[in-house]
C-alpha cells in the first residue's frame, strides 16, 4: 500500500513538474513574441504593408441614417470589421507642426518680380514663389489652433517615439539633398527613392554593433532595426517592379483599350438606378453619329469628335455630383489658387461654387462623389520638415475615407469606385495608395510608372497661374511666322533628365535657348520668362523630379507648341484629345537630337500643331466663372468619361 502511495506521488510530482515547464514554455514563447513582434503597438503597421491589413467589409456599413452621425473625426462611428480594425487605435489632436497664419503667408507668397524664371517644379525650395488667394484670411486656420484636425495613429506613438521605417517614396527638394548628407545614398539614383534608416553604411554599422550589445538593447530598438533592414530588401524589390520601358504613344493607345477590357472595378454591392442611367449614357456615346463640318470644334485634335461631343452632352444633361461636406480647413474646402498646385483649388473652387448646376444635396441621387481635399495644404498642415515621414498624411485621409465609409453607404457600395479627388501634389500617388486607388484620381503626377491608372485615373493639367484675380493675364502669343526663336526651355537642375538637356545643349547652339538659373539671368536685359515663350516657336517640357511639368499648359497658354519629353507621362485628357496633333513628344534618350528632330518637322507641318495649340487653348483656361468646355469641364468630363467606361453593372 505504501508502495502504490509513494508511486502516485511520484507521479503526481512527475507531472506537475511537466505541467510548470510547459507552462514555462509558454510564457516563454510569448514573451520573445512580445520582444520580437509586439513591443508596442507601433510595430504592427511595420509587420504588415498596408495592401495586405484586414480590409473592412464593403458591406458591412448600409447605414441609412447617415445624417444622424457625428461628423468629428474624433469620434468616427465604426461597426463591423471595420471597428476591429481600429479597436488599438487612438484618435488625438495632431502634434504641433503646424503653421501660424503669417508663416503660412510667408511660404506662399509670390515673388513679384514676375520677370525673373520662376522655379516651378521644386517642391521645398520654391515655397517662397508660391501664391495664394488671401482675400478670406479667416479660411487659412492653423492646424496648430484648431481644435478639429485629428490624425489616426498608433496607441503609444509620440513625435519622440515615431518609427523610424519610411515607406519608399520619391524625394525631392531640399529632402533629396538632406537625404545625401546624413544617410549617404547614392546622389545618381533618382528614380523611386527608398529611405529605410538602415539604408546607409554608418546606420548599418550601428545597427550591428547594436545587435552585439543587444542585452542592453530596448526590444523597441531591435525590432526597428529588424523591419528597417527587412524593409530596405522589400523597397529594392518594389523599385524594381515599378520600372517600366517607356511607350509610345500608340502604345499607351493599346494599354488604354487593354486597361479599359480588362480593369477589374468593383461591382456594385446592390443595384441602383443611377448605375442603369450611367450604362445607358455608355451605349448612347458608342453609337454617337458622325458629326459633319463642326463649327465648335477642330475635329483633327480629338481621337473621336462626334463621341466626345456626345459623352459631353450626356454628361450636361444627366451628371449629378454630391460633395461631401465633412473635413475641416485647410485641408478640406480650401481652395489654394495660386501656386503650381493651382490646379486643385481651381477645381475645387469651382466644384463647390453656388452655381455649378451639376452638385445635389441628397447624395442618394448621385453618379459621383467628390472629396474635396487639398494636397498641398495636407502637406504643409501634417508633414514635420526634414521628417522623411509621410505616414501622417496617409492616415488622415484614411481616416477621412473610413468616417464617409461609416457614415454613408455609398462608398461600400462600390468600394469607392463611384467617388472622385483632384490632388496636384507630388506626394498624392503616395497618399492615396490603398486606400483611395479604386476611387477616380485627377492627378497631375500622371507617371506609369509610379501607379498611375491609365483608363481610371485622370490627369489633371498642372497650371501655374501667376495672377489668381486675373488667370487669362498675358493670355496669347505671337503668330507662327513671328516666332525667331527655335526652341526655348529655363529652369533648375531637377532630375537627371536636365542635367542632360542643359549639358548637351546650354550655350552650344544659338537656336537652341537652353538656360540654368545663373545663365538665364544674365540673358534678363534682353527678354523674360513670358517673352521667350511668346517668341518661341518650340517650348521644351522636360520632367523634373516628376514627369509632370507646368510648362506644358504654359506652352498652350503662350501659345508656342509643346515638346514633352518624359517617358510615360500620360498627357491631359488623353482619352479624348490626339496630343500628335498639336505637340511634339520626344523620348528621353533622344535629348542629344533635339534639334535634328525639330528641324526635322517641315514648316507646314509645325504650322498646323501652332494652329492646334491655339484651337485647343480654351480647353486648358481657367476662369473665375464656368464656361462651357474650359478646363474645369475638360477636367470633369474626363472623370464621368472614365466612370462611364469602368461602371460595371449589378
Amino acid at each position: 500500500m505504501e508502495g502504490y502511495i509513494a508511486k502516485s506521488q511520484l507521479l503526481c510530482y512527475v507531472r506537475s513538474r511537466r505541467m510548470v515547464s510547459v507552462m514555462a514554455l509558454i510564457v516563454a514563447v510569448v514573451l520573445i513574441l512580445q520582444i520580437f513582434t509586439l513591443p508596442s503597438r507601433i510595430s504592427i503597421s511595420t509587420h504588415f504593408p498596408s495592401s495586405k491589413l484586414p480590409a473592412s467589409d464593403v458591406g458591412s456599413s448600409q447605414n441609412t441614417d447617415f445624417y444622424s452621425q457625428s461628423l468629428r473625426l474624433g469620434t468616427l462611428p465604426l461597426s463591423g470589421d471595420s471597428q476591429n480594425l481600429i479597436d488599438s487605435i487612438k484618435i488625438f489632436k495632431e502634434p504641433d507642426h503646424g503653421f501660424s497664419i503669417k508663416e503660412m503667408n510667408e511660404k506662399l507668397e509670390q515673388d513679384e518680380d514676375s520677370d525673373g524664371i520662376i522655379d516651378l517644379d521644386e517642391d521645398e525650395e520654391a515655397d517662397t514663389e508660391f501664391a495664394v488667394n488671401l482675400e478670406d484670411e479667416s479660411m487659412l486656420k492653423t492646424v496648430k489652433d484648431s481644435e478639429d484636425n485629428f490624425l489616426l495613429i498608433e496607441d503609444g506613438m509620440s513625435k519622440e517615439n515615431t518609427p523610424l521605417l519610411v515607406e519608399q517614396t520619391r524625394i525631392t527638394g531640399n529632402e533629396r539633398e538632406d537625404i545625401e548628407r546624413t544617410l549617404s545614398v547614392n546622389s545618381g539614383n533618382d528614380a523611386v527613392f527608398p529611405v529605410p534608416i538602415s539604408s546607409s553604411t554608418l546606420q548599418n554599422q550601428k545597427n550591428k554593433q547594436a545587435l552585439v550589445d543587444g542585452a542592453s538593447m530596448s526590444s523597441e530598438t531591435l525590432t526597428t532595426i529588424l523591419h528597417a533592414n527587412e524593409s530596405a530588401a522589400n523597397t529594392l524589390r518594389k523599385k524594381k517592379k515599378l520600372e517600366m520601358p517607356p511607350l509610345s504613344v500608340s502604345e499607351m493607345d493599346m494599354l488604354l483599350l487593354k486597361n479599359r477590357a480588362s480593369r477589374r472595378s468593383m461591382r456594385p454591392r446592390w443595384s441602383s438606378a443611377i448605375d442603369k442611367q450611367i450604362l445607358a449614357a455608355k451605349k448612347e456615346i458608342e453609337k454617337a453619329p458622325p458629326l459633319q463640318n463642326d463649327q465648335l470644334f477642330f475635329a483633327p485634335l480629338f481621337r473621336d469628335i462626334s463621341k466626345f461631343r456626345r459623352s459631353y452632352e450626356l454628361m450636361e444633361k444627366t451628371l449629378k455630383i454630391y460633395i461631401y461636406q465633412e473635413g475641416k480647413r485647410p485641408i478640406f474646402h480650401q481652395p489654394l489658387l495660386g501656386s503650381i498646385y493651382a490646379s486643385e483649388g481651381w477645381f475645387m473652387k469651382l466644384m463647390e461654387s453656388n452655381n455649378n448646376h451639376y452638385l445635389v444635396k441628397d447624395p442618394r441621387q448621385a453618379h459621383l462623389f467628390y472629396m474635396p481635399f487639398s494636397s498641398r495644404f495636407l502637406q504643409l498642415s501634417l508633414y514635420a520638415r526634414n521628417s522623411h515621414n509621410r505616414t501622417a498624411l496617409r492616415k488622415h485621409l484614411k481616416n477621412y475615407v473610413d468616417m464617409i465609409a461609416a457614415k454613408y453607404p455609398f462608398w461600400n457600395r462600390t468600394g469607392g469606385a463611384d467617388h472622385f479627388l483632384a490632388a496636384c501634389h507630388d506626394w498624392s500617388l503616395y497618399e492615396t495608395k490603398n486606400t483611395m486607388d479604386h476611387s477616380i484620381r485627377a492627378l497631375c503626377v500622371a507617371d506609369l510608372g509610379l501607379g498611375f491608372q491609365l483608363g481610371k485615373d485622370v490627369c489633371l493639367p498642372q497650371t501655374y497661374v501667376r495672377s489668381p484675380k486675373n488667370p487669362l493675364k498675358d493670355l496669347g502669343g505671337r503668330p507662327w511666322n513671328q516666332r525667331p526663336i527655335l526652341s526655348f526651355y529655363a529652369g533648375s537642375l531637377h532630375g537627371n533628365l536636365r542635367s542632360i538637356l542643359l549639358k548637351q545643349w546650354e550655350n552650344k547652339d544659338p537656336d537652341m535657348k537652353i538656360f540654368s538659373p545663373s545663365t538665364f539671368h544674365a540673358e534678363k536685359n534682353k527678354m523674360n520668362y513670358i517673352q521667350y515663350m511668346k517668341n518661341s516657336k518650340y517650348c521644351i517640357c522636360p520632367r523634373g523630379y516628376e514627369a509632370n511639368s507646368p510648362r506644358l499648359v504654359e506652352s498652350i497658354f503662350f501659345e508656342c507648341v509643346p515638346v514633352i519629353i518624359a517617358d510615360n507621362y500620360v498627357p491631359p485628357f488623353f482619352e479624348i484629345l490626339n496630343w500628335e496633333k498639336f505637340s511634339v513628344i520626344v523620348p528621353e534618350k533622344d535629348v542629344p537630337r533635339l534639334k535634328e528632330i525639330l528641324l526635322s518637322i517641315p514648316e507646314s507641318e509645325y504650322r498646323e500643331l501652332q494652329i492646334g495649340v491655339k484651337k485647343v487653348q480654351q480647353h486648358f483656361l481657367w476662369h473665375h466663372k464656368p464656361v462651357k468646355y474650359d478646363l474645369f469641364h475638360m477636367i470633369l468630363h474626363s472623370i464621368w468619361f472614365n466612370r462611364v467606361y469602368n461602371i460595371k453593372p449589378r
